[in-house]
């Protein structure tokens, strides 16, 4: 017998052959390390909420001054309105300065008109010092504005030109002195005098000419 011979094939073969054994290895890496991520959860991630520790209170919080509140508390029983401490307040444009001429009017007593000469701010013991000429004597007054005996407190006259000195103690000397001020008081209670009876005037010709027109309907 003929013995057997491997059969040849041809180069391309060879290659086509070489090619696919590339192909199937290329293949098999690719099907081993391929990267499968994890799934995404579609309930959102709540982030726990971090508890603040609040600062410790402060000594001012805690505790009140004990005069400020005192004061605060008299100012507002002895002046309800306001109306006082408004006429003195360094914040008010319209307030009482020294160098005008106030009149203050007493429960008990003839009231005292005169220059201010000088305004002491100490809270509740807020006080005025008025200087006038009584009888050619030159007298002064400290008057508390929040003083229960104090009926009222008005500005007479006010200085045209504001005083540089918070107090006006040269007034004292004969050459600065203002002298007896009777007289402009007495011009400021005639021109409010003649203010309220021309209201009272005007007051009772309406209600007469009320009692006329209804005199006429009874007709």
């Amino acid at each position: 017998m003929a013995p057997t011979m491997p059969t040849l094939r041809p180069l391309s073969c060879w290659k086509a052959i070489l090619r696919r054994s590339r192909l199937q290895k290329a293949a098999t890496r690719t099907l081993t390390t391929y990267y499968k991520p994890k799934p995404i959860d579609a309930t959102p991630t709540v982030k726990k909420k971090i508890k603040a520790i609040p600062p410790p209170p402060t000594a001012a919080s805690l505790f009140k001054e004990p005069i400020k509140s005192v004061t605060e508390t008299q100012v507002a029983i002895l002046d309800p309105t306001g109306a006082r401490t408004k006429l003195f307040s360094k914040a008010n444009l319209e307030a009482a300065h020294v160098g005008d001429i106030l009149l203050v009017r007493l429960k008990n007593g003839d009231p005292f008109a005169g220059v201010c000469i000088n305004i002491r701010r100490r809270g509740i013991d807020t006080g005025i010092l008025l200087r006038n000429e009584l009888t050619r004597v030159g007298v002064e007054m400290w008057f508390k504005i929040y003083s229960p005996n104090v009926e009222g407190i008005e500005v007479v006259q006010r200085k045209e030109k504001r005083a540089r000195r918070a107090r006006l103690t040269y007034m004292r000397k004969p050459k600065h002195d203002m002298g007896s001020v009777q007289n402009i008081v007495l011009a400021y209670q005639r021109s409010r005098g003649a203010l309220r009876g021309n209201t009272e005037i005007n007051s009772n010709a309406h209600e007469n000419k009320g009692g006329k027109r209804k005199i006429k309907g009874k007709r």
